[in-house]
C-alpha cells in the first residue's frame, strides 16, 4: 500500500476528473515498462543492428542507452510537475504551450499508433515460420483479438498478465546467456572479446549513430509508464523513478545479451555484407551456441513476447494517449469515453485494435514492411523526445526560475543533442515521411488557429 506521504496526487488541480482506476504500484509500473521494452527485444532485431553497426552491436545499444537515459531524466522531471495521463503530449503542452503539446502528441502518434501493428507483424511472421498452416494475417487477427479482450477487462488484468510474461522472458534469456557463456568457454567464439564494443576497422560515428537509431527501438516503452499516471497509486516522484529503473534494468540486459551473441555469430562476414533480411540471425547464433532446440526456443519466445506481452502493453499505452488528447479536444471526443465497469478508455482501445489490424495485415504484404515501420516508429518517438527536453528547460528554468542546472538545463540539453544526431543519421525514407507527418500537424495547428479555435488546456479555460 502507498503511504499517505507517497499518495498519488489528484488531477483536479489540472481541470480534470479522476475517471481511471488507481490500482498500480511501483512494482506494477516497473514491470509494465520492462514488458513494453521486452527484455529479449534484441533477439528480433539483432541482425539488423549487427550489420548497421559494423559488428559493434553492444556499442550501438550503449549509445542508445545514453540518449534514452537523458530522456528518462526529463520524463521524470515532467512527471513530477504534471502527474496526469498523456505522456509527452501533456508535458510539452503544459511545459511549453498547448500548440506545442498537440505537435508533440501528433509526432509521437507515429510511435504509439504504429508500434502495436509492428509488433503484431514481427510476431506473426515468426509464428508463421513454425505453423505455416496459419497465414501471417491469421496470426495478426489472433494476437489483436486476444490483446484487445485483455485490455478491455481493465488495467489490473493487464498488470497480472505482464508479470507472468516477464518471468517467462527472463527465464529464456537466462538459458541463452548460460549456454552462450559455456559455448564461449568451449572456444566457439568468433570475435575478440571487445569487438562488440569497439572494432577499429569498422568504427565511424555515422555508422554507430545510424545503428543506434535502430537499437533505440528496444528501449521504447519506459516512457509509456507515464501514460499510466492516472492509474498509479504512487507519487509523481516514484512514477519518474519507475521509468528510470525500468530503463537501467533493460539496458543492462540488452548490452549483456548482445555482447554474448555478437561473440558467437557463426557467419560474421555474410551478416556484415548482406544484413539479416529473414530476421533469424539471433536464432542462428543460438543454434550455433547450443543446438537447434535453443534456436527454436529463442524464436518462439520472441514471437510470444512481441506479439502478446509487448503489444498488449503497447495497445494500453496508445489508448491512454488517444484518451488524453481527446479529453483536451485535440482528437474526436468519442475517444475519451471511459467504460463504466472496467474503467478503461474503451473506444480508444478498440480504435487502436482496428488500426493495428489493418496496418499489420497491409504491411505483411510488403517485403520491407517491418523495416519501414521500425524506422517510422523510431523517428516519431525521438522527434517527440526532442520537444520533451525543450519542455523541461522552458517549464523549470524559464518559468519556475529553477537553479537546478543539471536536471533542468545540462541533462535535457545533452539529451537533445544526442537525439538530434541520432535523428540526423536515421533512415532517409523515415525522415521524409516523418517530416511530412510533422508538416501535416503544423497545418492542423494553423488551421485551428485561423478558424478561431485557440488551443487551450482545461485549467487555462477555467
Amino acid at each position: 500500500m502507498t503511504s499517505s506521504s507517497e499518495a498519488a496526487p489528484g488531477i483536479e488541480q489540472f481541470g480534470y476528473r479522476q475517471e481511471l482506476q488507481r490500482s498500480l504500484t511501483f512494482a506494477d509500473l516497473l514491470i509494465y515498462g520492462l514488458v513494453f521494452m521486452v527484455p529479449i527485444a534484441p533477439f528480433g532485431i539483432f541482425g539488423s543492428v549487427f550489420q548497421a553497426s559494423g559488428g559493434m552491436v553492444a556499442l550501438a545499444y550503449v549509445i542508445a542507452l545514453v540518449a534514452m537515459a537523458f530522456t528518462a531524466l526529463s520524463y521524470a522531471q515532467m512527471a513530477r510537475a504534471f502527474p496526469i495521463a498523456g505522456s509527452v503530449y501533456t508535458y510539452a503542452g503544459r511545459g511549453i504551450a498547448a500548440p506545442a503539446g498537440f505537435l508533440a502528441g501528433w509526432v509521437i502518434l507515429l510511435d504509439y499508433i504504429l508500434i502495436p501493428g509492428l509488433l503484431y507483424l514481427i510476431a506473426s511472421v515468426a509464428m508463421n515460420s513454425f505453423v505455416p498452416a496459419i497465414p501471417v494475417w491469421g496470426w495478426i487477427i489472433l494476437f489483436v483479438l486476444l490483446n484487445t479482450a485483455i485490455n478491455y477487462l481493465g488495467i489490473e488484468m493487464t498488470a497480472r498478465i505482464t508479470r507472468i510474461m516477464l518471468v517467462a522472458e527472463l527465464v529464456v534469456l537466462a538459458v541463452f546467456l548460460v549456454i552462450g557463456i559455456i559455448a564461449l568457454a568451449q572456444g566457439k567464439g568468433t570475435a575478440g572479446a571487445f569487438d562488440p564494443l569497439f572494432t577499429a576497422s569498422t568504427f565511424t560515428w555515422p555508422v554507430v549513430l545510424g545503428a543506434a537509431s535502430v537499437a533505440v527501438l528496444s528501449f521504447l516503452g519506459f516512457d509509456a509508464i507515464s501514460t499510466l499516471a492516472e492509474e498509479s497509486q504512487e507519487s509523481a516522484r516514484r512514477l519518474g523513478r519507475s521509468m528510470i529503473a525500468a530503463l537501467v534494468v533493460a539496458a543492462t540486459l540488452f548490452v549483456v545479451q548482445t555482447w554474448v551473441a555478437a561473440l558467437l555469430v557463426p557467419n560474421r562476414d555474410e551478416l556484415l555484407a548482406n544484413g539479416d533480411p529473414s530476421g533469424n540471425a539471433f536464432y542462428a547464433t543460438a543454434t550455433y551456441a547450443g543446438g537447434a532446440w535453443l534456436g527454436v526456443l529463442t524464436a518462439i519466445a520472441t514471437a510470444v513476447a512481441w506479439g502478446f506481452a509487448n503489444s498488449l502493453v503497447a495497445q494500453a499505452a496508445t489508448s491512454r494517449l488517444l484518451y488524453a488528447m481527446a479529453r483536451d479536444r485535440r482528437l474526436p471526443a468519442f475517444l475519451a469515453t471511459i467504460d463504466p465497469r472496467h474503467k478503461v478508455p474503451v473506444n480508444a482501445t478498440f480504435v487502436v485494435a482496428g488500426i493495428s489490424l489493418v496496418l499489420g495485415i497491409y504491411m505483411s504484404t510488403r517485403a520491407d514492411g517491418i523495416t519501414q515501420l521500425t524506422s517510422l516508429v523510431n523517428f516519431g518517438a525521438m522527434t517527440a523526445f526532442l520537444l520533451l527536453h525543450v519542455a523541461v528547460v522552458v517549464h523549470y528554468l524559464v518559468r519556475q526560475r529553477s537553479r537546478n542546472w543539471w536536471a533542468h538545463l545540462v541533462a535535457p540539453a545533452l539529451g537533445f543533442g544526442v537525439l538530434l544526431f541520432v535523428v540526423i543519421n536515421a533512415n532517409i525514407a523515415a525522415q521524409v515521411i516523418g517530416f511530412i507527418w510533422i508538416g501535416i500537424g503544423l497545418l492542423i495547428v494553423l488551421g485551428l488557429h485561423l478558424a478561431g479555435r485557440r488551443a487551450e488546456l482545461p485549467e487555462e479555460a477555467l
